[in-house]
């Protein structure tokens, strides 16, 4: 219509620049702090098998001198909602202990040798960890041992890892 125009709104946020190299784009998407680039990866939970394994990838970071990347893979709980005749739709409720673990980490003493970061994913434990390995180009990836029937019927975490990571996984008893 002549004379009548529409305005851009005001927190319209160009996605890309039509111009730009495709590859800038996708390297800008998965930025990390170069600090921790070739770090060290270490599945935390809080349990003992985790703790042995965080004081094992601590030493490993501090001789290599790289930063220590904490994961902490947040359960997730399916709950279902039911509305009237429509399927029902699955939604994630997120649990808060991240919140909680970051903040023992943060009063520990043990941590104030290396740089470290948590990071808080939810999903699957073996493929969380591999994409934050992936992501941070890390060299490696240490996890605890999982002990129990839950380890025994289902495969252990880290058995499970080492048979498909792309990089050295580490097991502490």
């Amino acid at each position: 219509m002549a004379g009548h125009e529409i305005p851009e709104p005001a927190d319209r946020k160009q996605v890309a620049d039509p111009r730009s190299d495709p590859q800038t784009v996708e390297e800008t998407r998965h930025s990390c702090d170069p600090a921790f680039r070739h770090g060290v990866v270490v599945g935390f939970d809080g349990s003992t098998s985790s703790e042995r394994a965080l004081a094992y990838a601590i030493g490993m970071a501090s001789r290599s001198g790289s930063g220590l990347i904490i994961v902490h893979v947040a359960n997730r709980l399916p709950t279902t909602v039911w509305a009237g005749c429509e399927p029902p739709v699955f939604v994630d409720v997120p649990d808060h202990r991240t919140e909680v673990l970051g903040l023992e980490l943060a009063c520990a003493d043990y941590l104030s040798e290396v740089p470290w970061v948590l990071v808080e994913r939810g999903g699957d434990i073996c493929h969380e960890l591999e994409e934050v390995g992936r992501e941070y180009s890390a060299d490696a990836i240490v996890v605890g041992s999982t002990h129990g029937i839950v380890g025994r019927i289902f495969g252990s975490v880290a058995g499970r890892l080492a048979r498909r990571a792309q990089r050295p996984v580490i097991v502490i008893p």
